[in-house]
Order: structure tokens, then sequence, then C-alpha cells
């Protein structure tokens, strides 16, 4: 399971060391300083047990900046990184679409890109107009996308479970001029198709009938596509460079709907980068992508190792567990991205087949894996190497675990912590304020085990520093704080709360704020209540996560406050299905006569979360949803006890 450090990197390192002018003297000067600092012979220890780790470190990250710095000065983007790698990767298969089996090779995806680049330009769109997509996974996205990108316009994401009004307010945040939806979402669109401006053109991709297409004012995308040329275009206008906008991703914050995260080109070749590299991932696996395109981790972790390093990377429309061992052996795969805690707990509660270790997969990717399902996993299903990491789309600050170490999302380096940037600073544990010093810094943590923030110091100068924001000034602002390592600088903040221990690996705590982890998906419970109580009529809803023994995350319950007793369940359930996507949906509703609410009516949760569930708790009604049954069903102490034992399947 765990990683050795070849000879071959160590003296990688050495190189990019020397070339940057740090010598092995220098290094060695400054643990004497640390320790004659220090008094302690600890850090020779520490040095001991994890220089090796370090160094790799330290490859990978300069590797990466120096690609970046190369990319910057020569004024390359993302597609023109993809012209390199399909130069040297013609007709290798790149997207390998498991639904149908298609295969498309680096030229056809090239090929089809530019048609998409031609379209564009035919519809009058100019460089830094934003178009949205709204589809399920296939690899038609990607060249959607890549190919707006030739021409500078910049894709809006859109994840394919939203509805209502967080779909409208997606489409709307980044401003798009169109909107590409695929024919499986014409209902999902419908729904809000009256409410968006009749300016925004819209364009469907699939089979759907010429009334229905009609009705939505829509037009068909795929023979356009079709007949269009598939020669490379000559920008009309200097090409976008890495600092500049490549396309949105949405992400839950703790304060409202989705925002729209801005990823800009060379964010895009860093994640994928520092995956590759971190990982030791090689052009000739073939990777897994199981999650969805709208995500950063199937987007940009897994199809950017085809766009940029030239891996082929089999698509897979929806996870599948039961089918997910006998993909591997049929694609051949080698490398599995993405997964989250809960996809590995999946494949182990399903039943011993053949297929699960006559696979050749070697690695897995991905982040939230608890301990006693990481070694279970490994040991199972004989994958040889987890690549744990912590990070989320628009971060500054993220880490990797390139060795093993069970249970840790990633590490930093005790001997040379200036390196790499970030810091664990202690916070207010009820209100998430930064606890700072008499000179007004923030105060870091000197405790192994101690939770703290995670932060990391922004230099828009640096691309691995630069934090680019949202789309929504005043959601930008909110993530950074000043004077943070010292006078007047800048700092990311992660909103999540981590410990590291004496080694300095880092393990994640608890996600801050308002937002809470469940089914792979950060839930704002703002943006949960506002749906809640506007279905309910106005009525007063408090939404908050609670934790369920062996599940990771959290799942969410909400407190109705309910003055008339005429609560109905069914009547609920209903309308939940159609508001919702599955996994913001209440896993439990508690049922009171009215909801805490602080002397400035903010809805207080802090008694709801302590007694979560339990029955025994208080006299509210408390129900649990069946999703089997497909229904609310009351929680009596039997079913409490199933629940609480795992007899009660979430």
């Amino acid at each position: 399971m765990h990683k050795a450090v070849s000879v071959s990197a160590s003296l990688g390192s050495m190189g990019l060391l020397r070339l940057f002018g740090v010598s092995w003297s220098w290094s060695l000067v400054a643990g004497l300083g640390v320790y004659l600092g220090t008094r302690s012979w600890k850090y020779f220890y520490i040095a001991a047990r994890t220089v090796k780790r370090d160094l790799n470190g330290l490859y990978v990250l300069l590797r990466v900046k120096l690609a970046l710095w190369r990319y910057m000065r020569n004024g390359s983007n993302i597609p023109s990184i993809f012209a390199h790698t399909v130069k040297h990767y013609p007709n290798k298969p790149a997207l390998i679409y498991e639904a149908t089996g298609e295969t498309w090779t680096f030229i056809q995806l090239d090929e089809l890109s530019n048609a998409v680049a031609h379209w564009a330009r035919g519809q009058g769109w100019a460089s830094g107009d934003v178009v949205a997509l709204f589809m399920e996974s296939r690899p038609l996205q990607v060249a959607l996308w890549l190919g707006l990108a030739k021409v500078g316009i910049e894709a809006a994401l859109i994840n394919f479970n939203l509805r209502c009004d967080s779909l409208l307010h997606c489409i709307g945040v980044s401003g798009s001029r169109a909107v590409v939806f695929g024919a499986e979402l014409a209902d999902a669109l419908q729904e809000v198709s009256s409410s968006i401006t009749q300016s925004m053109a819209r364009f469907c991709t699939g089979d759907l009938s010429a009334e229905r297409l009609a009705s939505l004012g829509a037009q068909p995308l795929d023979p356009i596509l079709a007949t269009a040329s598939r020669h490379s275009l000559s920008p009309c206008v200097p090409p976008k460079g890495m600092n500049d906008r490549l396309f949105y991703i949405y992400t839950s914050g703790t304060t409202g709907l989705p925002k729209a995260a801005i990823v800009v080109h060379s964010r895009y070749y860093r994640i994928a980068a520092f995956g590759y590299y971190a990982f030791s991932m090689r052009p000739d696996d073939i990777i897994y992508d199981c999650l969805p395109l709208y995500h950063s981790a199937g987007n940009i972790m897994g199809v950017g190792q085809c766009l940029i390093h030239g891996l082929t990377v089999v698509v897979k429309k929806k996870f599948s567990a039961s089918r997910f061992w006998e993909d591997c052996i049929k694609y051949n795969c080698t490398v599995r991205i993405y997964y989250i805690g809960e996809i590995c707990r999946y494949l182990l509660s399903q039943p011993v087949r053949p297929s699960e270790k006559g696979h050749k997969v070697r690695l897995a990717v991905g982040n939230g894996l608890r301990p006693s399902v990481w070694e279970a996993f490994t040991e199972r299903f004989r994958v040889g190497q987890i690549g744990e990491f912590y990070g989320a789309t628009e971060c500054n600050c993220s880490i990797a675990n390139m060795d093993g170490k069970v249970g840790a999302c990633g590490f930093n380096s005790r001997i040379l912590p200036n390196v790499y940037p970030i810091r664990l600073v202690r916070v207010d544990e009820d209100s998430m304020e930064l606890i700072r010093n008499n000179q007004g810094l923030c105060t870091p943590l000197c405790l192994a085990g101690e939770p703290g923030l995670l932060v990391g110091r922004i230099n828009q100068q640096d691309p691995l520093r630069r934090f680019d924001g949202y789309a929504n000034q005043d959601a930008t602002k909110k993530k950074i704080a000043h004077s943070v390592f010292k006078k007047n600088d800048s700092a990311y903040l992660s909103g999540d709360v981590l410990v590291m221990d004496d080694l300095g690996y880092m393990y994640f705590r608890d996600r801050g704020g308002d937002t809470f982890r469940w089914r792979g998906e950060n839930v704002s419970t703002t943006e949960v209540e506002g749906i809640l109580s506007s279905l309910l009529g106005q009525t007063d809803v408090a939404v908050y996560g609670v934790a369920v023994p062996g599940l990771e995350g959290k799942a969410g319950m909400a407190a109705i406050a309910d003055t008339t007793g005429s609560f109905d369940c069914n009547d609920f359930f209903e309308k939940v299905q159609r508001g919702l996507p599955s996994y913001a949906r209440p896993v439990f509703l508690r049922i009171s006569p009215q909801v805490d609410t602080t002397g400035t009516f903010k809805i207080q949760k802090t008694r709801l979360q302590r007694e979560g569930y339990d029955p025994r708790l208080t006299a509210d009604q408390i129900y649990f949803l069946n999703t089997r049954a497909a229904h609310y069903e009351a929680i009596d102490e039997e079913l409490y006890n199933a629940i609480a034992e795992g007899r009660m399947s979430l």
C-alpha cells in the first residue's frame, strides 16, 4: 500500500533543487538553525522520518511550477497544451463512453472541438462570453467546453441534479448568453424555461421531437456540429493565457445558493498535473472516471489527465457498485478516478465477486476515505496505492498524501514549512472566527492533534498561490482574510478544520460554517432551508447535518415548524423530490411547534444538532427517509437502534 519514492524521482528532486539554487549545505544550515532555536533533538528525529517524503513533495511542487512558468512565458493555454498532446497521440483512444462503448481518439476529440469552436464563432459570441452546459456526463461535454475555450468562450458547468430555483440561479449567476442542454434534462429546463430571459439562446443535444424543441425555444445542436468545419481556427483576437478564465464549476457555499468558482487555465493545469506527478501516473494508464464531469474531480483530475498527459479516460455515465470491477476489467483500467469515501464503502458492501481481484487497478485517487474503510478496501480489492488528497476547486492550499499514510489527506513539511505556505490557525469553534494574537496576526497551532482552520497565503503572481474566487465578488471577499501570516498579507480561508501530527501529516476533521458533506456533495444548509421554507409556504425551517455511525459525512436533518399540526409527510416527500437533488433531501425530519431563533431572529441549531434524531431526547416527532419504500416513516426506539447499529440502510 505504501508508495516508495523512486531513485529517479530523488535525482529529479536534487536536480530541481540545484536549479533553484538550493543546496544540501543550505538545508543543513537551516536545520541547524531550527535546532539551535528549539534546543530539541526532536527536529532531527522528524527530519529523518520525513526527508524522503518531503523531497518527493518538493520535486512535484517544483516540477509543476516550472511547467506553469514555461507555459505562461510561451503564451500557452489548455487548448494549446491539448494540441501538443494530439500531435503525440493522434490515433490513441482519448475518451471511451462506457454507456455506448463509443471510443474517441485524440484527433477525433480535437476535430469535434474544432466544430464546436466554428459553431460558437458563427453565433457571434466573443472571447469572454459564457455558455452554460447542462447535461449528464458524456465525452461530448468535454468537446463542448474545450471547443468553446478555443475561441475564448467560458463554459458554466451546471450540476445536472439541480432543479427549479437552484438551476435558474446557476444559469443566471454566470451571465450565460446561451444554454446547451441534454435531451434527458428537457423536463428540468422546461420547469425554468419561462423564467430564463428570451434573449438566451438554447441548444439541445440528443433526441428530442420538433414539438418539444419548439416548446423550449431550442435548436438541435447535433446536426449543426455534424456539418461544421473540423479544421482549427485562427484566433480573431489574442488567445487567452494561463491566468485567464477557462470555465466555471459550481461549489456549495456556507451562505446560500451555489457559487460559480472561477477556473483559470493555470488552475486546470495545476490540479491535473499535481495528481499526475504526486501519484506517479503514467502515459499508458487507463483511467476509470465515474464521477460527474460538472465536478472538478471528474473533469480536471480525471479528464485533465487525458487532455494534458495523453492518458485514456473511460467516462462512466453514472457510478454503479455492481458493475464497477467488471467495467475496470472490460476497459483494462489501471487507475480509478475519482473516489469519495462513500464509493469505497459501497464497493465493500457488495457481495464478493471474482472480478474484484481480476482487475489491473493499481491506484485509486480521491478524498474522504476513513482509515477502517481504507485498509479493508486495499486488502479486499488488492489496490496497491491510495492517492488521498485534500482540495477544493477554488482553493490554493491543496495537499496530497503521496506515501500512503493511512487516514491522512496530505502533509506539510515540518523541516521547511515555508516552502509551501499553508497553515492551520486557531478559530472559535462556534463562530469559526479567526483567533488573533496581540499583534493582530492569526494564531498558528503548536500542538499535535489540535484542530485548526486550513489557510493558504495568496500571491496572485504565483500560479500555485493565486486565488481567483467566484463570479460573485462578495462571495470572493468572504473567503479572504488579511494579516494572517504577516501584517497586511492575504490568505484563502478553506472553511475546513484539520489536525496535524508531529510528522506533518494532516487529517480532515470537519467542515466549518453552514455546509456539510453527504453522498460526496457539499450541501448548503442555507440553500436547502430557503427551498424547503418556500415549498412549505415560508414555514420556519432549520437544516443541519447529523452524524450517522459507520457513514462518512453527515446526513441532512430538517427541523420544521408546524404550528397547526397539519404537517403531511407524503405531501412533503413529493415536494422535495421535485425541488431538491437526492443528496440534499433531508434524511431525517423533526416536526416541532416552533424552531429556536436567536435574539436577532437567526435560526439556532446548537440544541437541535446535539439531540440529533434520537426520539428519546425530545417530545417532537422524528421521521426517517426510507428510500427503498419511498416515504418518510416515524422513528421509534427500535428503528433508531437499527439505524445506529447499521441495520437500516441509508
